[in-house]
C-alpha cells in the first residue's frame, strides 16, 4: 500500500485492491499506517482518500542511513573471503 501510495493519492478501495482482502481488512490496515504516521486520510462524501507522509520514512532513513558504512564495509570484508576462497577451492594447487 505504501507503495502504491507513493505514486499519488489512492482511495482505500483503489489501496486493497491488489490485494485479496476485504475492503474492512484494507480501511483497518490504513488506520494501522495512519497511527504510525505513514498515511493521511481526508474523508470527501463516502470516499476515503489516502496520500503518503514521508516524514517518518525520512526520518526512518535518515536513522538508517547511518550505518550504512559500516555494513557497507562489512559487507566488501565478506566478499573478499568468500572470493578468495572460492579461488582456493576452484584450483587447490596454488595453495601448495
Amino acid at each position: 500500500m505504501l507503495a502504491d501510495l507513493a505514486g499519488g493519492e489512492r482511495t482505500v478501495s483503489a489501496l486493497a485492491e491488489p490485494f485479496t482482502m476485504s475492503l474492512a481488512a484494507a480501511s483497518k490496515h490504513v488506520k494501522v499506517l495512519e497511527a504510525a504516521g505513514l498515511v493521511r486520510r481526508e474523508i470527501r462524501g463516502r470516499t476515503h482518500f489516502c496520500r503518503l507522509d514521508p516524514g517518518p520514512m525520512a526520518n526512518a532513513h535518515q536513522w538508517l542511513s547511518t550505518y550504512e558504512h559500516f555494513w557497507t564495509g562489512r559487507l566488501d570484508v565478506l566478499e573478499r573471503l568468500l572470493r578468495t576462497e572460492d579461488a582456493a577451492l576452484s584450483n587447490p594447487q596454488q595453495g601448495e
